[in-house]
């Protein structure tokens, strides 16, 4: 494995553990407040997002290496990135003031239960994004040349030699 698709796993992991600490503060010894808090949704979306990024880094980087993206992966990707959309407009929308209960002097925000579900609604629409991106790609040996063990990349230089021969014979005869 290279060093970027062991940068996108350390990044995914990263986003993992980032996540479950917006998800459970009270593992880090946090003292918890009575509902999920502000705080809470933007570590949580923050860790999803490095989630997704780590596992769109090593899946380019180990499968996908030096091939264009497919119509497929990249609906996959929007899909993602839209999905994490999703999360953070219902996640915030009582701060952004389209939600139940906008802030106030005497009003806490809260996540209450359609924002939950558009909150989980987006993270289960970036993840499928995600795996849109892995089903469509282009497997085939017709991607990169020259990768170790790819026939394709083989082929090319059989047919680089070609030229060159057909070139200096090109020469000789004039």
């Amino acid at each position: 494995m290279s060093k970027l698709g062991q940068f996108g796993v350390a990044t995914a992991l990263l986003g993992l553990v980032i996540a479950f600490m917006g998800l459970f503060p009270g593992t880090l010894g946090l003292d918890p407040t009575e509902g999920i808090g502000i705080l809470q949704i933007i570590v949580t979306l923050a860790g999803f997002a490095l989630l997704n990024a780590g596992a769109y880094i090593y899946v380019k980087d180990t499968w996908f290496r030096g091939r264009p993206y497919t119509l497929g992966q990249s609906v996959g990707l929007r899909l993602t990135w839209t999905g994490l959309l999703v999360a953070a407009a219902s996640g915030m929308a009582d701060l952004l003031g389209f939600g139940s209960h906008p802030p106030g002097e005497a009003v806490r925000p809260l996540l209450g239960l359609w924002q939950a579900i558009g909150f989980v609604f987006g993270f289960l629409m970036s993840t499928f994004g995600v795996v849109v991106f892995v089903l469509f790609g282009d497997l085939s040996d017709s991607g990169a040349p020259g990768e170790p063990g790819d026939e394709a990349g083989e082929d090319n230089e059989d047919e680089e030699d070609k030229v060159e021969v057909e070139v200096e014979e090109d020469e000789e005869r004039e």
